[in-house]
Protein backbone atom coordinates (compact mmCIF):
# COMPACT_ATOMS: atom_id res chain seq x y z
CA UNK A 1 0.00 0.00 0.00
CA UNK A 2 2.75 2.66 1.14
CA UNK A 3 4.51 2.99 -2.37
CA UNK A 4 1.23 4.08 -3.98
CA UNK A 5 1.05 6.54 -2.18
CA UNK A 6 4.39 7.77 -1.91
CA UNK A 7 3.89 7.33 -6.09
CA UNK A 8 0.72 9.44 -6.03
CA UNK A 9 2.62 12.51 -3.47
CA UNK A 10 5.21 12.24 -6.62
CA UNK A 11 2.89 12.49 -9.61
CA UNK A 12 1.32 15.73 -7.44
CA UNK A 13 4.64 17.24 -7.45
CA UNK A 14 5.57 17.03 -10.66
CA UNK A 15 1.67 18.56 -11.20
CA UNK A 16 2.69 21.31 -8.95
CA UNK A 17 6.20 22.14 -11.18
CA UNK A 18 4.37 22.35 -14.70
CA UNK A 19 1.52 24.58 -13.20
CA UNK A 20 -1.18 21.49 -12.94
CA UNK A 21 -2.57 22.70 -9.66
CA UNK A 22 -1.02 21.88 -5.93
CA UNK A 23 -0.57 19.02 -4.09
CA UNK A 24 -2.88 19.82 -1.79
CA UNK A 25 -5.72 19.57 -4.16
CA UNK A 26 -4.30 16.53 -5.99
CA UNK A 27 -4.25 14.85 -2.75
CA UNK A 28 -7.34 15.45 -0.88
CA UNK A 29 -9.21 17.22 -3.91
CA UNK A 30 -11.75 18.76 -1.03
CA UNK A 31 -12.75 15.38 0.51
CA UNK A 32 -11.24 12.20 2.15
CA UNK A 33 -8.83 11.52 -0.38
CA UNK A 34 -7.05 8.04 -1.23
CA UNK A 35 -7.55 5.61 1.97
CA UNK A 36 -4.26 3.90 1.60
CA UNK A 37 -2.56 7.17 1.62
CA UNK A 38 -3.06 7.20 5.72
CA UNK A 39 -3.83 3.52 6.49
CA UNK A 40 -2.46 0.18 5.55
CA UNK A 41 -5.31 -2.12 4.59
CA UNK A 42 -3.09 -5.55 5.00
CA UNK A 43 0.51 -4.79 5.69
CA UNK A 44 1.12 -5.23 9.45
CA UNK A 45 4.81 -4.06 8.74
CA UNK A 46 3.31 -0.61 7.72
CA UNK A 47 0.59 0.00 10.90
CA UNK A 48 2.17 1.97 13.47
CA UNK A 49 -0.20 3.48 15.13
CA UNK A 50 -4.43 2.71 15.70
CA UNK A 51 -7.29 2.47 12.99
CA UNK A 52 -4.27 0.86 10.88
CA UNK A 53 -2.61 4.36 10.58
CA UNK A 54 0.98 4.54 8.95
CA UNK A 55 2.28 6.56 11.63
CA UNK A 56 1.98 6.43 15.89
CA UNK A 57 -1.16 9.21 15.91
CA UNK A 58 -3.27 11.27 13.68
CA UNK A 59 -0.74 13.85 13.57
CA UNK A 60 1.99 12.26 13.17
CA UNK A 61 0.03 10.70 9.98
CA UNK A 62 -0.83 14.22 8.54
CA UNK A 63 2.61 15.12 9.07
CA UNK A 64 4.19 12.37 7.20
CA UNK A 65 3.14 14.53 4.42
CA UNK A 66 3.03 17.75 5.77
CA UNK A 67 6.09 18.21 7.31
CA UNK A 68 9.34 19.05 5.06
CA UNK A 69 12.62 18.78 5.62
CA UNK A 70 15.92 19.17 4.08
CA UNK A 71 14.92 22.49 2.06
CA UNK A 72 15.43 26.09 3.09
CA UNK A 73 12.68 28.06 1.48
CA UNK A 74 8.68 27.28 1.84
CA UNK A 75 7.17 24.56 -0.41
CA UNK A 76 3.66 24.05 -1.21
CA UNK A 77 1.58 22.22 1.24
CA UNK A 78 3.93 22.01 4.23
CA UNK A 79 2.96 23.60 7.46
CA UNK A 80 5.65 22.62 9.30
CA UNK A 81 9.79 22.08 9.15
CA UNK A 82 11.35 19.10 10.44
CA UNK A 83 13.26 19.36 13.76
CA UNK A 84 17.00 18.42 12.07
CA UNK A 85 16.70 21.59 9.94
CA UNK A 86 16.02 23.76 13.12
CA UNK A 87 19.58 23.83 15.09
CA UNK A 88 19.95 27.05 17.71
CA UNK A 89 19.97 29.89 14.81
CA UNK A 90 17.50 28.70 12.03
CA UNK A 91 14.20 29.61 11.54
CA UNK A 92 11.62 27.33 10.22
CA UNK A 93 11.13 28.06 6.63
CA UNK A 94 7.35 27.73 5.84
CA UNK A 95 5.22 30.37 5.07
CA UNK A 96 1.58 29.34 5.33
CA UNK A 97 -1.30 32.25 6.59
CA UNK A 98 -1.44 29.35 9.87
CA UNK A 99 2.03 29.46 10.40
CA UNK A 100 4.85 26.80 10.79
CA UNK A 101 4.70 24.53 13.60
CA UNK A 102 8.57 24.38 13.89
CA UNK A 103 8.52 27.50 16.35
CA UNK A 104 7.22 25.20 18.76
CA UNK A 105 10.76 23.63 18.60
CA UNK A 106 12.51 27.08 19.27
CA UNK A 107 12.60 28.05 22.78
CA UNK A 108 14.75 31.29 23.63
CA UNK A 109 16.50 32.39 27.13
CA UNK A 110 17.43 35.98 27.71
CA UNK A 111 18.12 38.59 30.80
CA UNK A 112 17.15 41.28 31.35
CA UNK A 113 18.52 43.46 34.24
CA UNK A 114 19.93 40.48 35.92
CA UNK A 115 16.58 38.24 35.63
CA UNK A 116 16.50 35.48 32.75
CA UNK A 117 13.62 34.62 30.97
CA UNK A 118 13.01 31.25 28.96
CA UNK A 119 10.45 31.26 26.40
CA UNK A 120 9.37 27.58 25.80
CA UNK A 121 8.74 26.75 22.22
CA UNK A 122 5.34 25.42 23.73
CA UNK A 123 3.90 28.51 24.03
CA UNK A 124 4.28 29.72 20.04
CA UNK A 125 0.84 28.07 19.10
CA UNK A 126 -1.15 25.17 19.11
CA UNK A 127 0.54 22.03 20.94
CA UNK A 128 -0.65 19.55 18.40
CA UNK A 129 0.15 15.96 19.91
CA UNK A 130 2.46 14.36 16.80
CA UNK A 131 4.98 11.63 18.35
CA UNK A 132 7.01 10.84 15.26
CA UNK A 133 7.78 13.99 14.76
CA UNK A 134 8.36 15.30 18.20
CA UNK A 135 5.57 17.20 19.43
CA UNK A 136 3.99 16.67 22.67
CA UNK A 137 1.13 18.43 24.42
CA UNK A 138 1.04 21.61 25.94
CA UNK A 139 2.10 20.86 29.53
CA UNK A 140 0.77 24.43 31.44
CA UNK A 141 -1.89 24.85 29.83
CA UNK A 142 -3.27 20.77 30.19
CA UNK A 143 -6.93 21.84 28.81
CA UNK A 144 -7.93 24.32 26.01
CA UNK A 145 -7.29 27.97 26.81
CA UNK A 146 -11.24 29.14 27.76
CA UNK A 147 -12.25 25.62 27.09
CA UNK A 148 -12.35 21.86 28.08
CA UNK A 149 -10.67 19.76 26.18
CA UNK A 150 -7.88 18.13 27.23
CA UNK A 151 -4.58 19.27 25.57
CA UNK A 152 -3.31 15.24 24.88
CA UNK A 153 -6.21 15.45 22.32
CA UNK A 154 -5.06 18.26 20.99
CA UNK A 155 -4.20 17.17 16.90
CA UNK A 156 -4.24 18.27 13.57
CA UNK A 157 -7.38 16.42 13.84
CA UNK A 158 -8.79 18.24 16.09
CA UNK A 159 -9.70 21.49 13.56
CA UNK A 160 -9.41 19.49 10.38
CA UNK A 161 -11.63 16.62 9.53
CA UNK A 162 -9.73 13.70 8.02
CA UNK A 163 -11.81 12.24 6.21
CA UNK A 164 -13.11 15.53 4.30
CA UNK A 165 -17.16 15.08 4.86
CA UNK A 166 -18.24 18.95 5.69
CA UNK A 167 -19.12 20.79 2.09
CA UNK A 168 -21.06 23.50 0.53
CA UNK A 169 -23.10 23.43 -2.57
CA UNK A 170 -23.63 27.18 -2.92
CA UNK A 171 -20.73 30.31 -3.85
CA UNK A 172 -23.33 32.93 -3.84
CA UNK A 173 -25.10 33.05 -0.84
CA UNK A 174 -24.01 34.99 2.03
CA UNK A 175 -24.14 32.22 4.59
CA UNK A 176 -23.48 29.08 2.24
CA UNK A 177 -24.90 26.31 4.05
CA UNK A 178 -22.69 23.03 5.37
CA UNK A 179 -23.31 19.73 5.36
CA UNK A 180 -21.64 16.25 6.01
CA UNK A 181 -23.97 14.40 3.97
CA UNK A 182 -25.30 14.95 0.58
CA UNK A 183 -23.99 15.69 -2.65
CA UNK A 184 -20.62 14.37 -3.80
CA UNK A 185 -17.25 16.72 -3.45
CA UNK A 186 -16.07 17.38 -6.88
CA UNK A 187 -12.92 19.57 -5.79
CA UNK A 188 -11.60 21.82 -3.03
CA UNK A 189 -13.34 24.77 -1.64
CA UNK A 190 -10.34 26.75 -0.94
CA UNK A 191 -9.16 28.94 -3.37
CA UNK A 192 -9.63 31.14 -5.55
CA UNK A 193 -9.36 28.65 -8.33
CA UNK A 194 -11.75 26.23 -6.69
CA UNK A 195 -14.46 24.34 -9.10
CA UNK A 196 -18.32 26.18 -8.46
CA UNK A 197 -20.28 23.96 -6.75
CA UNK A 198 -24.38 23.54 -7.24
CA UNK A 199 -27.29 21.22 -6.30
CA UNK A 200 -25.20 18.90 -8.08
CA UNK A 201 -21.86 18.48 -6.75
CA UNK A 202 -20.17 20.10 -3.83
CA UNK A 203 -17.15 21.39 -2.49
CA UNK A 204 -15.14 20.75 0.59
CA UNK A 205 -15.05 23.01 3.62
CA UNK A 206 -12.14 25.85 4.04
CA UNK A 207 -9.10 23.81 4.89
CA UNK A 208 -11.15 20.31 5.49
CA UNK A 209 -12.41 22.07 8.60
CA UNK A 210 -15.33 20.48 10.47
CA UNK A 211 -18.47 21.75 11.21
CA UNK A 212 -21.15 21.36 13.80
CA UNK A 213 -21.64 17.57 15.17
CA UNK A 214 -18.03 17.27 15.11
CA UNK A 215 -16.85 15.23 17.76
CA UNK A 216 -12.97 15.52 18.16
CA UNK A 217 -12.14 14.74 21.62
CA UNK A 218 -14.73 13.72 25.13
CA UNK A 219 -16.84 16.28 25.78
CA UNK A 220 -16.26 18.38 22.76
CA UNK A 221 -19.25 19.21 20.40
CA UNK A 222 -18.44 21.28 17.29
CA UNK A 223 -21.51 24.01 17.59
CA UNK A 224 -20.22 26.63 14.52
CA UNK A 225 -19.78 25.48 10.97
CA UNK A 226 -16.36 26.17 9.41
CA UNK A 227 -16.08 30.31 8.43
CA UNK A 228 -16.33 31.40 4.77
CA UNK A 229 -12.66 31.93 3.73
CA UNK A 230 -10.55 31.81 0.17
CA UNK A 231 -6.92 31.70 -0.10
CA UNK A 232 -4.60 31.80 -3.23
CA UNK A 233 -3.42 28.37 -4.64
CA UNK A 234 -0.13 29.45 -4.16
CA UNK A 235 -0.46 30.72 0.08
CA UNK A 236 3.14 29.15 0.77
CA UNK A 237 5.20 31.80 -0.35
CA UNK A 238 8.02 34.37 1.59
CA UNK A 239 6.27 37.86 1.80
CA UNK A 240 9.65 39.79 1.44
CA UNK A 241 8.03 41.73 -1.49
CA UNK A 242 4.22 41.02 -2.04
CA UNK A 243 1.76 39.39 0.31
CA UNK A 244 -0.43 36.82 0.40
CA UNK A 245 -3.97 37.70 0.64
CA UNK A 246 -6.46 35.56 2.40
CA UNK A 247 -9.87 36.32 1.90
CA UNK A 248 -11.80 35.62 5.13
CA UNK A 249 -15.63 36.65 5.00
CA UNK A 250 -17.31 35.50 8.01
CA UNK A 251 -17.54 32.65 11.02
CA UNK A 252 -13.66 32.69 12.43
CA UNK A 253 -14.24 33.65 15.50
CA UNK A 254 -17.50 31.24 15.80
CA UNK A 255 -15.58 28.58 14.59
CA UNK A 256 -12.60 28.98 17.13
CA UNK A 257 -14.93 29.21 19.70
CA UNK A 258 -15.88 25.47 19.30
CA UNK A 259 -12.82 23.97 21.51
CA UNK A 260 -12.47 28.10 22.97
CA UNK A 261 -15.79 28.96 23.97
CA UNK A 262 -15.27 30.96 26.73
CA UNK A 263 -13.55 33.51 25.06
CA UNK A 264 -16.47 34.05 23.01
CA UNK A 265 -18.88 34.63 26.12
CA UNK A 266 -19.55 38.35 27.00
CA UNK A 267 -19.64 37.19 31.08
CA UNK A 268 -16.42 35.70 30.59
CA UNK A 269 -13.60 37.21 32.64
CA UNK A 270 -11.51 36.40 29.88
CA UNK A 271 -13.88 37.75 26.58
CA UNK A 272 -11.80 41.20 26.60
CA UNK A 273 -10.76 42.04 23.50
CA UNK A 274 -13.49 42.23 21.19
CA UNK A 275 -14.01 39.35 18.10
CA UNK A 276 -16.67 39.17 15.35
CA UNK A 277 -17.42 42.49 15.87
CA UNK A 278 -17.49 44.99 12.72
CA UNK A 279 -14.77 47.92 12.42
CA UNK A 280 -16.12 51.39 13.90
CA UNK A 281 -15.30 54.12 11.82
CA UNK A 282 -12.26 55.03 14.00
CA UNK A 283 -10.77 51.45 13.97
CA UNK A 284 -11.26 51.58 9.98
CA UNK A 285 -9.84 55.36 9.56
CA UNK A 286 -6.73 54.14 11.90
CA UNK A 287 -6.19 51.12 9.81
CA UNK A 288 -5.90 53.12 6.23
CA UNK A 289 -4.59 55.57 7.39
CA UNK A 290 -1.62 53.44 9.37
CA UNK A 291 1.72 53.01 7.35
CA UNK A 292 4.52 52.67 10.67
CA UNK A 293 4.77 54.19 13.68
CA UNK A 294 4.42 57.91 13.51
CA UNK A 295 3.23 57.94 9.69
CA UNK A 296 -0.55 58.32 9.03
CA UNK A 297 -0.30 58.68 5.27
CA UNK A 298 -1.72 56.36 3.87
CA UNK A 299 -5.06 55.49 2.05
CA UNK A 300 -7.90 52.85 2.02
CA UNK A 301 -6.45 52.07 -1.83
CA UNK A 302 -3.15 50.22 -0.67
CA UNK A 303 -3.66 49.81 3.72
CA UNK A 304 -4.24 46.24 3.92
CA UNK A 305 -1.38 44.08 5.90
CA UNK A 306 -1.42 40.40 6.22
CA UNK A 307 -0.09 40.68 9.57
CA UNK A 308 -3.29 42.14 10.77
CA UNK A 309 -5.91 40.49 8.87
CA UNK A 310 -9.51 40.91 8.74
CA UNK A 311 -12.67 39.27 8.09
CA UNK A 312 -14.95 40.82 4.92
CA UNK A 313 -18.44 40.79 6.92
CA UNK A 314 -21.11 38.56 6.98
CA UNK A 315 -22.72 39.70 3.60
CA UNK A 316 -20.02 38.61 1.36
CA UNK A 317 -20.23 35.80 -0.83
CA UNK A 318 -17.51 33.15 -1.46
CA UNK A 319 -18.11 34.40 -5.02
CA UNK A 320 -16.80 37.85 -3.83
CA UNK A 321 -13.98 36.46 -1.54
CA UNK A 322 -12.60 34.62 -4.74
CA UNK A 323 -12.65 38.19 -7.05
CA UNK A 324 -10.98 39.39 -4.30
CA UNK A 325 -7.99 37.04 -3.79
CA UNK A 326 -7.73 36.18 -7.73
CA UNK A 327 -7.53 40.15 -8.05
CA UNK A 328 -4.88 40.89 -5.22
CA UNK A 329 -3.05 37.69 -3.62
CA UNK A 330 0.53 38.83 -6.39
CA UNK A 331 -0.33 42.92 -6.20
CA UNK A 332 2.22 44.61 -3.90
CA UNK A 333 -1.11 46.90 -2.98
CA UNK A 334 -4.34 45.26 -1.55
CA UNK A 335 -7.12 47.76 -0.34
CA UNK A 336 -7.83 47.93 3.33
CA UNK A 337 -11.03 47.93 4.98
CA UNK A 338 -14.44 50.22 4.17
CA UNK A 339 -17.65 49.88 5.91
CA UNK A 340 -18.32 46.30 7.18
CA UNK A 341 -15.00 44.41 8.08
CA UNK A 342 -14.83 42.88 11.58
CA UNK A 343 -12.20 41.84 13.92
CA UNK A 344 -11.49 37.76 14.51
CA UNK A 345 -9.04 35.76 16.43
CA UNK A 346 -6.32 35.34 13.44
CA UNK A 347 -6.43 39.22 13.07
CA UNK A 348 -3.98 38.61 16.32
CA UNK A 349 -3.23 35.01 15.90
CA UNK A 350 -2.23 32.64 13.65
CA UNK A 351 -3.94 29.03 13.55
CA UNK A 352 -0.70 27.08 13.73
CA UNK A 353 2.03 28.60 15.68
CA UNK A 354 4.12 31.31 15.26
CA UNK A 355 7.18 32.96 15.60
CA UNK A 356 6.05 34.58 19.00
CA UNK A 357 4.16 33.57 21.96
CA UNK A 358 0.85 33.07 22.03
CA UNK A 359 0.77 32.44 18.14
CA UNK A 360 0.17 35.83 17.68
CA UNK A 361 1.36 37.88 13.99
CA UNK A 362 3.69 39.73 15.57
CA UNK A 363 5.90 40.43 19.26
CA UNK A 364 3.78 42.15 21.84
CA UNK A 365 5.86 41.67 24.85
CA UNK A 366 8.82 44.38 23.69
CA UNK A 367 8.31 47.48 22.90
CA UNK A 368 10.10 47.96 19.31
CA UNK A 369 9.42 45.43 16.56
CA UNK A 370 12.27 46.86 14.42
CA UNK A 371 15.02 48.93 16.29
CA UNK A 372 17.17 51.65 14.53
CA UNK A 373 15.86 50.36 11.29
CA UNK A 374 16.87 46.78 11.80
CA UNK A 375 15.17 43.12 12.60
CA UNK A 376 16.37 43.31 16.61
CA UNK A 377 18.56 40.38 17.05
CA UNK A 378 21.50 39.24 18.88
CA UNK A 379 23.45 39.64 16.49
CA UNK A 380 23.51 43.39 15.68
CA UNK A 381 23.65 45.08 18.89
CA UNK A 382 19.92 45.39 19.46
CA UNK A 383 18.51 45.47 23.45
CA UNK A 384 17.88 42.02 24.76
CA UNK A 385 14.54 42.82 25.58
CA UNK A 386 14.12 43.43 21.80
CA UNK A 387 16.06 40.38 20.70
CA UNK A 388 14.32 38.06 23.04
CA UNK A 389 17.04 35.62 22.19
CA UNK A 390 16.36 35.19 18.69
CA UNK A 391 18.85 36.02 15.59
CA UNK A 392 18.00 39.11 13.33
CA UNK A 393 17.52 36.40 10.77
CA UNK A 394 14.91 34.53 13.21
CA UNK A 395 13.06 37.96 13.85
CA UNK A 396 12.87 38.61 9.87
CA UNK A 397 11.81 34.92 9.34
CA UNK A 398 8.69 35.78 11.81
CA UNK A 399 7.71 38.54 10.16
CA UNK A 400 7.62 36.59 6.72
CA UNK A 401 11.11 37.79 5.42
CA UNK A 402 9.94 41.42 5.09
CA UNK A 403 12.30 44.15 5.00
CA UNK A 404 12.56 46.06 8.14
CA UNK A 405 12.57 49.01 5.96
CA UNK A 406 8.96 49.11 5.57
CA UNK A 407 8.15 50.23 9.19
CA UNK A 408 9.10 52.88 11.19
CA UNK A 409 13.27 52.98 12.27
CA UNK A 410 11.77 52.26 15.79
CA UNK A 411 8.51 50.13 14.83
CA UNK A 412 6.09 49.68 17.96
CA UNK A 413 3.77 46.96 18.14
CA UNK A 414 1.18 46.19 15.06
CA UNK A 415 -1.82 46.56 17.75
CA UNK A 416 -1.44 50.23 16.40
CA UNK A 417 -2.48 49.17 13.14
CA UNK A 418 -5.87 49.35 14.17
CA UNK A 419 -5.54 51.41 17.41
CA UNK A 420 -2.72 54.09 15.75
CA UNK A 421 -1.61 55.07 19.85
CA UNK A 422 2.60 55.40 18.80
Amino acid sequence: MRPVRVTLIILAAAAVSIGLGTPAQAFHSGGVAECAGCHSMHNPAQIAGNHLLIASDPSSTCLSCHEQGGLTSPSSYHVATADADLGATDAPYQRTPGGDFGWLHKTYSFTVRGTTTIEEGETHGHNIVATDNLYDEDLVNTTAPGGSMDSSDLGCQSCHDPHGRWRRTDDATATPAYSMTGAPIIGSGSYHNSLVPDANNAVGSYRLLAGVGYAPATGVVFNSNPPTAIAPSSYNRTEATTQTFVAYGNGMGDWCSNCHPDYHQDTSARFIHPTNEVLDSDIINNYNDYVASGDLSGSQASSYLSLVPYEEGVGTTITTLKTGVGTFSATAAIPGPDDSERVMCLSCHRAHASGWEYGLRWNIEGEFITYNSLWPGTDNGAPVQFARGRTAAETQAAYYDRDAGVFASYQRVLCNKCHAKD
